[in-house]
């Protein structure tokens, strides 16, 4: 990767970085690079305008968008290209959003089971622009978040079934952390400690769902839910005879 390439990040927070170093940008230019970030392709300016200035006059609106515009050039980069009427984000721009979405759908594809699942590096456990209240941003941010925790379910489970018992749960956990009352993330656990045969660990994450369910939500969990335990014998009689799985264990 050319380490001169200006990198957009956008995943915890915004920043520009070239070469490593962090390039300043006042905010409505860092509002400007946003959005043509999350918009593929040519945008018209009116678009632009209209949709960050939403409570301006259309030509106060418009005339933010050429100062913000203006202050991105003293930027010395070439990060916004034009083409009459419309702008897009340059093509040498590298947005860590994108790789990341990439990743994502590799990994609901079936495609990136054979990367080696870390937590500490991987974009899936970050918000976009989590203190951004635009509503460009909200759902942008919540597209990102189904698509983030729907590939660690998908991860945890193909991860459980190659039998990498260590990365599945990394995946299960930080999907879990990102979204407590996600059934789905609770039952790819659960699965995974069945599959270990570790039958208590499987059964007290069964609890802590029920538990976040019936306080947070005031339900029940899922036919599914019952239904994962129910399939396992050794999961049946722990639960019907939690003191002997105590005695054995001892």
């Amino acid at each position: 990767m050319d380490p001169l390439r200006p990198r957009l990040h956008l995943l915890n927070g915004f920043a520009l970085m070239v070469d490593g170093a962090t390039i300043a940008v006042p905010l409505s230019a860092q509002r400007v690079l946003a959005f043509l970030a999350l918009h593929d392709g040519l945008v018209q300016r009116a678009f632009i305008a209209g949709s960050l200035w939403l409570d301006w006059p259309e030509e106060r609106a418009h005339a933010n968008l050429r100062t913000a515009l203006w202050r991105l050039r003293g930027c010395g980069l070439t990060l916004v290209e034009a083409s009459g009427a419309q702008l897009r984000l340059a093509d040498d721009v590298a947005v860590d959003l994108r790789s990341a979405e990439l990743l994502a759908r590799a990994a609901r594809e079936g495609r990136a089971d054979a990367i080696a699942f870390s937590p500490e590096c991987s974009p899936f456990g970050s918000d976009l622009l989590p203190d951004w209240y635009d509503d460009w941003v909200v759902l942008e941010r919540e597209r990102y978040r189904q698509l983030r925790l729907r590939a660690l379910d998908g991860l945890c489970e193909r991860l459980t079934t190659a039998g990498r018992f260590d990365e599945a749960l990394q995946a299960g956990l930080s999907s879990i952390a990102c979204e407590p009352l996600r059934e789905s993330a609770h039952r790819a656990v659960v699965r995974l400690h069945l599959a270990e045969g570790n039958v208590c660990e499987a059964l007290r994450q069964y609890d802590l769902c029920v538990g976040l369910l019936r306080e947070r939500l005031g339900i029940a969990p899922s036919p599914s839910m019952e239904a994962l335990v129910a399939r396992s014998p050794a999961a049946r009689r722990a639960a019907s005879a939690p003191e002997l799985v105590a005695v054995e264990l001892r």
